[in-house]
């Protein structure tokens, strides 16, 4: 009895530590979140995007003070070291006291450079293959490299939710990898942060290499392209470096908004595109706006970006945010996750699809940490960071109007007395709209309703959602409302 209630303290203490170091990681996410919003003020969008936004959050060392921010590479952790130290320093000094001192380095699990594959990802056949290869990888003169492609193994074609949104990407994408010559060439994924276009450069790699089990693929992002240019360069060995680079039949660059400055590096990669091109190789691009939208970069280059076929992501609507969770889903069963809170999530982390996965993670992992059930109520407790920086301020007002056009009824009706059936179903969906998307209290959405009592808002709130679960009607009006607010 004594070992099981010793156990029994060794979980509870295991749990508590996991729930305060997560409940640190949330407050220094939401101190970092203000930060950069303060530097994008400062910076403006194009430099706060290549430069700050990449930056992902260590820990504080309790003893010395020192808080840890990471960049995936040497080249942009020097970057931002050299020129925004002292201000990012500054910004947390007054956002935490217990911030003394900052410190900018490459993530300890990313030193390890992007490799590529070689004849379906054997080994190179000598040291003398293993120095070319490693020149092009950007690992020069590394004798230890092991081939490998460096796709994550995740992210395939059958792992990629279809919707309306993305449906065009995914069939160029998939058009890309298919054993015909494809009609158009380069592919350029156009998206916003976290909609998928990186999933689908490495499923592009993924299929191609089932069909080529022999290819040669190259996968890397511009800015990683730019900093293997400058080391070949600075070693010597840019014969070696051209020579590898164009003897791939694959090639997938990521994060194609990076390619500025070095004037070099872009006209080493137009030549590239030019010489794959001819060959009849393959070229894929992504990047968060379209090439024309590219700063920096030489007109000669952003007309071979754009020759081929720009395919547009959207962002993800509601319903594929719904068909994207519970796809995830599977990964948890026999895990019960209730439909509203999938709904609830769905609805309302709206920016990107990769935080809206990283929700449903967060609040998974807390509940099997802590032992409760997966609740509307547990979501709207742990998720509060993610939901308030996505929440979009929809005002009482707004609804109204909405809700007025969509159901063909005078503006004046949600104050108006009137109780024709007419009338009074719109004014309860709003009703209830407006306490589902705004954080107004009864009383407040029962003023902006002809000074009505909080006691009719309860009522229509609580007869809307009854109605949604029994009427099909009902709830396709309310969704179609919610998908023209939303979006």
């Amino acid at each position: 009895m004594v070992q099981k209630n010793d156990k029994a303290r060794v979980a509870k203490r295991a749990i508590d530590e996991d729930l305060m170091e997560d409940a640190e990681a949330v407050n220094l996410a939401a101190d970092w979140a203000d930060i950069s919003q303060g530097l994008r003020k400062d910076l403006g969008h194009q430099l706060h995007s290549q430069w700050i936004k990449p930056i992902q959050l260590g820990s504080i060392c309790k003893e010395s003070g020192t808080l840890d921010l990471f960049l995936p590479t040497e080249f942009s952790a020097n970057w931002v070291n050299d020129r925004f130290h002292d201000r990012l320093q500054l910004a947390w000094k007054i956002m935490r006291s217990d911030v003394r001192k900052v410190r900018i380095s490459v993530h300890p699990g990313r030193r390890q450079l992007p490799e590529l594959m070689l004849d379906g990802g054997r080994r190179p056949a000598n040291d003398a293959d293993t120095s070319v290869i490693a020149v092009a990888a950007g690992t020069i003169g590394d004798a230890g490299f092991t081939s490998s492609v460096g796709l994550d193994p995740s992210l395939t074609f059958a792992a990629f939710v279809t919707g309306e949104t993305n449906v065009l990407a995914k069939n160029a994408a998939e058009r890309m990898a298919a054993t015909e010559q494809p009609q158009f060439s380069p592919l350029y994924l156009k998206a916003a942060t976290g909609q998928g276009k990186t999933h689908l450069l490495h499923a592009i790699g993924h299929s191609y290499l089932t069909a080529h089990p022999r290819t040669r693929i190259f996968y890397c992002s511009a800015e990683r392209f730019m900093v293997e240019f400058v080391q070949a360069l600075k070693a010597n060995q840019m014969i070696e470096f051209k020579a590898r680079l164009r003897s791939f039949d694959l090639l997938l660059v990521d994060d194609i908004q990076f390619i500025i400055g070095k004037a070099s590096a872009q006209e080493e990669l137009l030549y590239t595109i030019d010489a794959l091109l001819a060959e009849g190789k393959r070229l894929v691009f992504a990047a968060d706006r379209a090439p024309q939208a590219l700063d920096g970069v030489e007109p000669r280059l952003l007309s071979r970006l754009s020759m081929g076929l720009v395919a547009d992501i959207q962002p993800a609507d509601i319903e594929l945010r719904r068909s994207i969770l519970e796809s995830k889903l599977t990964r948890f069963a026999p895990l019960d996750v209730p439909d509203d809170v999938i709904d609830f999530l769905a609805r309302t982390i709206t920016r990107n699809v990769r935080e809206l996965v990283g929700g449903l993670n967060k609040l998974i992992a807390y509940a099997q940490l802590t032992g409760q059930e997966v609740s509307l109520h547990l979501a709207e407790e742990q998720l509060t960071d993610i939901l308030s920086a996505n929440r979009r301020r929809i005002t009482i007002d707004e609804i109204q109007r909405t809700v007025c056009q969509f159901y063909r009824i005078d503006r004046a009706e949600m104050s108006s007395k009137r109780r024709a059936r007419a009338v009074v179903r719109p004014r309860q969906v709003a009703m209830y709209l407006s306490k589902v998307l705004t954080p107004r209290s009864y009383p407040e959405i029962g003023r902006k309703f002809g000074g009505r009592d909080h006691s009719t808002v309860i009522h229509a709130v609580r007869l809307i959602e009854d109605l949604r679960k029994r009427d099909a009607d009902m709830d396709g009006d309310v969704r179609s409302l919610l998908r023209q607010l939303e979006s």
